[in-house]
């Protein structure tokens, strides 16, 4: 699929005067980070199979990249499409979020900073997923942190799930930052990737400090966040695994059968959206 991908759309043209160069990508199957190289001209290809022909012209005909990014609601639809092909894991971003990603990846790093503060709601969606296709995404972890901080769920949502920058380029307290807004706002963790590698000895501690204040205010506990504790030894986890004993949800039944090495369960019997 991937070979034919390539051959079908070699001969496209492309945007005049537009940088390509090329990128390393990085992608997170389960605990195993496998690398590739990722090109901005993937992006385009991508756009080429799911646009359009007046759409694919007008990407062709931005007269630059700055211009395709703020006016690509004039002339790209918002329809759904799967990046998984070009990604390498199961996402999903809408056309004109792709097209705006494309041309981020073309721009100066001065050219970017201009879009930050005056961004809507989808454009900074679209700035978020592209830092780590950048040519230097090291440069943005302060903006991705701000995305961490951000009260609007669709700008959190894009740096947080089916995105590889935070795990890549946080360091641990911003990591466990994002990590644990989302369980506070009962989010599935399950989205996030290289969870299991950025699993740390703080964060699980945090996570049973989280528990033990649901359990005092009589809430439930997402039993996803167990994972997060999954070979550590810190102080209480025998008193939150016998919480977890005395717990009648089937949840928490199948997190304490994991934590104690019963290879029936996996985590993802817990995930959800």
């Amino acid at each position: 699929m991937g070979a034919f991908f390539f051959i079908l759309l070699s001969e496209m043209t492309y945007p005049i005067n537009w940088r390509i160069v090329s990128k390393r990508h990085e992608q997170v199957f389960g605990n195993t980070y496998i690398y590739c190289e990722m090109k901005e001209t993937d992006f385009f290809r991508c756009i080429a199979v799911h646009a359009s022909e007046s759409e694919l012209s007008y990407v062709e005909k931005a007269v630059s990249p700055v211009r395709l990014f703020v006016a690509a609601h004039r002339g790209i639809s918002r329809k759904l499409i799967s990046m998984e092909e070009i990604l390498g894991f199961p996402c999903q971003w809408t056309l004109d979020r792709l097209v705006r990603v494309y041309a981020l990846t073309q721009m100066s790093e001065m050219e970017m900073e201009s879009l930050w503060d005056t961004a809507e709601i989808n454009e900074s969606v679209a700035l978020y997923s592209s830092l780590m296709y950048l040519k230097s995404p090291e440069k943005w972890v302060y903006r991705g942190t701000e995305a961490v901080r951000s009260n609007i769920g669709d700008v959190f949502d894009a740096i947080a799930f089916e995105n590889l920058y935070p795990s890549k380029h946080f360091s641990e307290a911003q990591w466990n930052q994002l990590v644990l807004k989302c369980i506070f706002n009962d989010k599935g963790i399950h989205r996030i990737l290289g969870l299991n590698e950025r699993k740390n000895m703080l964060l699980a501690s945090s996570i049973s400090d989280f528990a033990h204040e649901r359990w005092a205010a009589g809430r439930q506990v997402p039993a996803q966040v167990w994972r997060l504790v999954d070979g550590f030894e810190y102080e209480g986890k025998m008193e939150d695994l016998r919480e977890l004993k005395k717990s009648g949800r089937v949840e928490d039944q199948i997190a304490l059968a994991i934590l104690e090495n019963d290879e029936k369960y996996t985590w993802s019997d817990l995930e959800k959206e």
